[in-house]
């Protein structure tokens, strides 16, 4: 199942996404399957997201498509949601060069950092370049979805406890960085620095994520391609890595790294391209 929020007359609303266009949620909890929330944090927050898509993938799916829907063509994307407790991001998790692929990881344990919530913006929202910096670089990154409460999770467990994927930018003022390893968490933590969506799709879509490719797009050049495989840190070794420092709570979103940055300039559109995913792009301003 795939699921996104879209600006309607001045308010996001969730939807399913289906090859004939977008099904309110609300037009499915009062027609099809009752729901306690229909925005997509309502869901996670509630445990109602896995209950839905089960229903979906054994009969709803037909009924929804019967459902009236809101044409592709008429659709803005927002952020899928707000407000998530935590976003967390690693960084240098993707092998670069075939030879790499035989070496030991460069570091026993990935390097990590956090977003407010306040960096948030949605697709086709603009990146805001601070006054304050000069370089300011965007990253193409896999985001994981967390859907349940969760702590101290085996890797074997790992994706039980993810909702779903999404595409995510990550921003950076990189010379920010330069002057200063510790400075990694102020570089990332402007506002308009984090961009996720358009659509949440569940575990049950992507069955072989190893195969995909994550693409870091500038003004419709690809500036670095990786497959999900030459991932250093593995999907479910990150989930458990965070859930053995923290609670992690539904709606908690974990960027996985990038295959490489892009330096991004006014006028620039970024984008995070990922196979068999509706590409997240984002304007840039100063």
């Amino acid at each position: 199942m795939k699921l996104a929020t879209l600006k309607l007359d001045g308010l996001e609303k969730g939807v399913i996404v289906t090859d004939k266009g977008f099904v309110l949620l609300e037009t499915v909890s009062t027609t099809g399957y009752q729901l306690g929330s229909t925005e997509l944090f309502g869901l996670l927050q509630n445990d109602e997201l896995d209950a839905l898509n089960v229903w979906y993938q054994h009969g709803g799916r037909g009924l929804v498509e019967q459902m009236d829907t809101i044409p592709f063509e008429a659709a803005v994307y927002a952020a899928p949601y707000r407000f998530p407790r935590k976003i967390w991001g690693i960084g240098m998790n993707y092998w670069q060069k075939a030879e790499d692929l035989a070496s030991s990881p460069p570091n026993m344990e990935p390097i990590c950092f956090m977003k407010p919530d306040t960096t948030l913006i949605g697709p086709n929202e603009y990146i805001m370049l601070p006054a304050i910096s000069n370089r300011v670089t965007a990253e193409a990154e896999l985001g994981l979805v967390i859907g349940k409460v969760c702590k101290d999770v085996p890797e074997s467990e790992a994706m039980s406890v993810v909702a779903g994927y999404v595409p995510t930018l990550d921003m950076t003022a990189q010379d920010i960085h330069a002057k200063n390893p510790r400075f990694l968490g102020r570089s990332k933590c402007f506002d308009t620095f984090f961009s996720f969506g358009p659509h949440l799709v569940t575990l049950d879509e992507c069955l072989e994520m190893d195969a995909l490719a994550i693409e870091t797009v500038l003004n419709g050049d690809v500036i670095y391609s990786n497959a999900i495989s030459n991932m250093i840190y593995k999907l479910p070794f990150i989930v458990s890595y965070f859930s053995d420092m923290m609670t992690l709570l539904p709606g908690d979103i974990i960027m996985t790294g990038t295959p490489g940055s892009s330096l991004i300039r006014e006028g620039d559109m970024v984008a995070c391209r990922i196979d068999g995913f509706e590409t997240l792009q984002n304007p840039v301003m100063s």
